[in-house]
C-alpha cells in the first residue's frame, strides 16, 4: 500500500506500467544483424519462507542495452522486471516443493538472449501456527570492497523450526538476502565514496521476522562519480482547483539507476511532507501525482521531489518549482 498522511490523497497515478507479455520457454531467433544478449550469469535461488523464493543474478552491460529480465519456474514464465533489477521474490509457491528457475535478458531491441543455468530451490515445509520470531542475528561485521560493494557477516540466529534466510537492511531499506544457511554477503549496487550503515534481519517458514541486529557503519572507497543524475528528471509543478480546494499537481521521470526506485519524498516551502511508495511495480515513463494544498488562491508555494535510491540512501532533489494557487 501507498503511505500517505491523512491531509495527502490516496490515489497515486502514474505513467504505463512495463508490458507483461506472455512467452514461451523457447527464444524466436534474432534477425539478421541483429545482437543477441548472453546469458545472464550468477543466478542464485534461495527460499525466503515456506511458499517464497528470492532469485538473483548479475546485471550486465550491453549495446544494445538489456530493457528487461524475464524469470522462469520450469518452464513458465513468472516475473518480468526491468533491466536495472538484478532480483526479484517469487510468491506463491507450495511449501516443501523444489521448483527450478532461470534468467533471461532482453535488449533494447527486444531480441531475447539464451535461458541460464538453471538453479534449483526447495521450500522449507509450512509452520503451522508458527508466531515466534527467530531470535536477533549477531552484529554484522564488515568491510569495503572497492567503491561500489561491501562485504558483511554476522552470527546466526536460532529458530524453533529453523531460518530460511537473511535480509539486509541499509538504514530501513531491504536490499539484499540470502539464505538461511548463510551468515555472510556481498552486497552490490553501492556508490562510490559513501557511508552506509547495515543491520541483519532472520526470517522463518512462517514469515516471522526478527528484530535487527546491532549495525555496522561501513563506508565505501573513493572513486569516479556515476555520470547519471540521481535526481528525478523533468520535474514539473502546477496547480488546479477543484470543489473550491486547491491541488498541487507533480510530474516526473525516475533518475536511472541501478535498480528500482518504489519510494519519494516530496519536500513542500523547504521542509518533507510525506512520501510516496509502490507497493507493486512502479511504472516506467512519467509519474504523476496530485496532493490537496489549502482553499486559498494566490498562495505561492516552493516544491521539490527525491527519490529513494536502490542502496537505501536519498537521491540528489529535483529543481525547486515554484506554483501559485489560482494561476
Amino acid at each position: 500500500m501507498r503511505r500517505v498522511p491523512p491531509t495527502v490523497p490516496r490515489a497515486l497515478v502514474c505513467g504505463a506500467l512495463l508490458a507483461l507479455t506472455s512467452c514461451g520457454w523457447g527464444a524466436p531467433a534474432a534477425g539478421q544483424g541483429e545482437r543477441v544478449p548472453a546469458a545472464a550469469t550468477g543466478v542464485t535461488a534461495a527460499a525466503g519462507s515456506s511458499t517464497s523464493v528470492h532469485v538473483m543474478w548479475n546485471l550486465t552491460t550491453e549495446d544494445p542495452r538489456i530493457t528487461r529480465y524475464e524469470v522462469y519456474r520450469g518452464t513458465t514464465k513468472v516475473k518480468e522486471v526491468s533491466g536495472s533489477e538484478h532480483m526479484v521474490d517469487i510468491t506463491r509457491l507450495q511449501p516443501s516443493t523444489s521448483y527450478v528457475f532461470r534468467v533471461r535478458a532482453r535488449n533494447a531491441d527486444g531480441v531475447p538472449g539464451p535461458l541460464s543455468r538453471p538453479v534449483r530451490a526447495t521450500t522449507p515445509e509450512a509452520a503451522a501456527a508458527d508466531r515466534i520470531a527467530p531470535t536477533r542475528p549477531g552484529s554484522p561485521e564488515g568491510r569495503a570492497v572497492g567503491g561500489r560493494a561491501v562485504q558483511l557477516s554476522w552470527t546466526a540466529s536460532s529458530d524453533a523450526r529453523g531460518v530460511t534466510s537473511y535480509d539486509i537492511y541499509q538504514g530501513a531499506s531491504k536490499i539484499h538476502s540470502v539464505g538461511g544457511a548463510q551468515t555472510a554477503a556481498v552486497v552490490t549496487g553501492l556508490r562510490p565514496g559513501t557511508d552506509y550503515v547495515f543491520t541483519v534481519r532472520a526470517r522463518d517458514a512462517a514469515d516471522n521476522v526478527s528484530g535487527p541486529s546491532g549495525s555496522v557503519r561501513l563506508t565505501t572507497a573513493p572513486g569516479p562519480a556515476d555520470d547519471r543524475s540521481t535526481a528525478p528528471a523533468g520535474f514539473r509543478a502546477t496547480t488546479h482547483r477543484r470543489d473550491g480546494a486547491y491541488y498541487i499537481d507533480l510530474a516526473w521521470t525516475a533518475p536511472e539507476v541501478d535498480g528500482v526506485i518504489t519510494e519519494y519524498r516530496i519536500e513542500l516551502d523547504g521542509r518533507a511532507v510525506t512520501s510516496l511508495v509502490w507497493g507493486g511495480s512502479p511504472p516506467s515513463g512519467t509519474c504523476t501525482h496530485s496532493f490537496y494544498i489549502g482553499r486559498d488562491a494566490d498562495v505561492t508555494h516552493r516544491v521539490r521531489l527525491r527519490a529513494k535510491l536502490p542502496d537505501g540512501t536519498w537521491g540528489a532533489p529535483s529543481p525547486e518549482r515554484s506554483v501559485t494557487t489560482g494561476r
